[in-house]
């Protein structure tokens, strides 16, 4: 039985690897010079079901981009044609992982009868939380259920054996995935145990924590993140004791249970947990660690305090103790690592906008710390950038400024800032000179703390008027609760006094205008999506016309060559030839130009559809085209019928 393809089906398709996924050793076999490219697309091209191809090969990524009558067989062509150079010649297609393109170490088979390398599959549905097969994007009935195929293992380890004089290393056998079994019968051995024993049962269970997706994501199903956290809350309280020193393996107990926490990469329902388990407890066992814990302790214990505020709701994070922020603070002195310290500045810049966090920031000495580290570290840009984002939250309270004020190098960090801006000029002046200041400018904005007003109606009656350009007339925009401009300053002739709810009107007649606008917009695109759809619709002639130029192209050259064939030797020449060539070609464009015209269904014209489709039916006959002239006027019908 024949399988009918048609444009309709067809499917954009791209096929690639990145520097992210793929070693370097893998990307250079499959690299194509930009030379090779032409002969590359012509090969693609010639595949069964591939009918246009471009190619994409840089140092950092290689990816094919093709348009497939069919996704399924279209992806498989690309791939055997990308297996077939070089390196891969000799692999069988079948060994190879269809999301990496390399050899499978533990092939597994989904739903859909599609195998993959178990740890790519794995990725692909628990990491990136995707629920259909990357190949037949079919929904798989059963997600997490992922069979071995251990016939396809062997096979890839004899052949491995077989070519091991090629450099080619056997595949060791995979270990089969945990059970929840496993996993409970040792939380309760680790329960009730002595140090010891609790300690191998941790040191067990990283050894799974570091093994597949399935492995973790059955762990956190056991329950382990739980016994996890229970373990660091009842020894913190020991912290000083020798139940926490080390033991002859030199393993700590904590920090097992901590770097399995960290490693496990809980989802974000078990962080969340985390972060409200006990009532709060573990976040306090936490900054004991923080506080007097080693060097792993400290370090994972900022891993996951980075992890559970990145998914915490802001109402979890307003209660948060002083002593936390403590710790963090001196976890940047201390500067344990630079993964740590990225880590911390992450929490804290997450953690300071909540509720009074800001002032608790500041409280424990986050000001001073950051600009003795802006000083050190003046050329690093990257974690510069995040410390400043941080000093600038802490500054938006009086607390924060007055603390970078009082540091001797607080002004010198400022202008640092100020350097990076060079388009805009930053003058700092005392608070004393702060009426002399407005009696400089125009226009005063204003924003502090103050409970009292800043700026009193006898202030400005000394003031001088402001300029001409301003119509004599002073401007305060006062953004503050309580007010820094008193009431009383509007009632002076010479100022404007604009509040917090004078801007919402403004806001509010700004984002009428933004509606207006938006309006305008809409029309906008509406004419030119209606352009785009006739431009698009006018392609669907294209079959018609490239058969109908391609039959005029042949009898062109077949008259030039009878022409040339009749001249003698004397009389053929170079410009001869061409000029015999141009004319044959210009009266080929002369006359289909007529039919081409009446091919033309882009809206452009008054000619309508029927028109366009006795045009079409009549060239098919006079020529013998075999266009598939029914499908195309089922789909031009169909956008017709679209339109209103």
């Amino acid at each position: 039985m024949m399988v009918g393809y048609t444009k309709e089906n067809s499917s954009l398709v791209v096929i690639g690897l990145s520097v992210h996924t793929t070693p370097v050793k893998l990307r250079e076999k499959l690299a194509i010079p930009e030379a090779e490219w032409p002969r590359a697309i012509g090969e693609l091209c010639g595949l069964n079901h591939i009918e246009e191809a471009a190619v994409l090969s840089t140092c950092n990524r290689m990816e094919i981009y093709v348009v497939a009558l069919s996704q399924h067989r279209g992806i498989k062509e690309v791939t055997e044609w990308m297996s077939s150079d070089e390196f891969m010649n000799d692999v069988p297609t079948y060994f190879l992982c269809p999301i990496s393109l390399e050899i499978m170490k533990d092939p597994v088979t989904v739903s859909t009868s599609i195998t993959y390398d178990r740890e790519c599959i794995e990725k692909w549905l628990f990491s990136k939380n995707n629920k259909t097969c990357p190949i037949t994007k079919q929904l798989l009935s059963d997600y997490t259920h992922l069979t071995p195929n251990h016939t396809l293992q062997r096979l890839i380890q004899a052949w491995c054996t077989l070519n091991a004089s090629q450099g080619i290393q056997r595949i060791p056998t995979p270990k089969p995935p945990i059970n929840k079994t496993q996993i409970t019968k040792l939380i309760k051995q680790a329960s009730q145990s002595n140090l010891t024993i609790q300690i191998k049962c941790l040191k067990t269970l990283r050894s799974f924590a570091s093994g597949s997706e399935t492995n973790k994501r059955c762990m956190e199903d056991a329950g382990v993140v739980d016994f996890l956290a229970s373990t660091v809350v009842n020894n913190s309280c020991n912290i000083d004791s020798e139940s926490l020193l080390l033991s002859e393996t030199n393993v700590n107990l904590v920090d097992e249970a901590l770097s399995i926490l960290h490693n496990l990469h809980v989802s974000e329902a078990g962080l969340k947990n985390l972060l409200a388990f006990k009532n709060g407890q573990f976040i306090e066992s936490l900054t004991k660690f923080l506080q007097k814990g080693f060097f792993e302790s400290r370090a994972y214990a900022v891993f996951l305090l980075k992890s559970m505020t990145e998914v915490a709701e802001p109402v979890q994070l307003l209660h948060q103790k002083t002593d936390l922020f403590v710790e963090l603070v001196q976890v940047l002195k201390d500067q344990i690592s630079k993964k740590v310290s990225k880590s911390a500045l992450q929490t804290l810049i997450i953690l300071c906008p909540c509720g009074r966090n800001r002032i608790k920031g500041v409280e424990a000495g986050t000001v001073p710390v950051l600009i003795e580290l802006l000083l050190e570290n003046c050329k690093d840009r990257k974690p510069n950038e995040m410390m400043l984002v941080l000093l600038e939250c802490l500054c938006q309270c009086a607390e924060g400024r007055v603390e970078l004020l009082r540091h001797g190098a607080g002004m010198a960090v400022v202008s640092a800032i100020r350097d990076e801006i060079n388009d805009v000029e930053i003058i700092y002046k005392p608070l004393s000179d702060m009426l002399e200041c407005v009696g400089e400018a125009d226009v005063v904005f204003t924003s502090t703390a103050s409970e009292n007003p800043l700026i009193l109606k006898q202030h400005v009656k000394e003031l001088p008027f402001a300029s001409e350009e301003m119509g004599r007339k002073r401007l305060f925009v006062d953004i503050s609760v309580p007010r820094n401009v008193g009431s009383c300053v509007d009632d002076l002739e010479s100022v404007k006094v604009y509040n917090v709810d004078n801007l919402k009107e403004v806001v509010a007649a700004n984002k009428e205008d933004r509606l207006r606008k938006a309006m305008e917009a809409q029309v906008i695109i509406g004419e030119e999506s209606g352009q785009f759809e006739a431009w698009r619709d006018s392609l669907e002639t294209v079959p018609t016309i490239k058969k109908l130029r391609a039959y005029a192209e042949r009898l062109r050259i077949a008259e030039v060559e009878k022409c040339l064939g009749k001249m003698s030797d004397e009389d053929i020449n170079k410009k001869t030839q061409k000029a015999v060539d141009d004319l044959g070609r210009g009266i080929v464009n002369k006359m289909l130009h007529g039919p081409m015209q009446h091919l033309r269904c882009d809206g452009s014209d008054s000619r309508t559809l029927s028109e366009t489709l006795e045009n079409m039916h009549a060239l098919n006959r006079m020529f013998g085209l075999e266009t598939e002239v029914s499908v195309l006027e089922q789909k031009i019908r169909a956008k017709v019928e679209q339109k209103p």
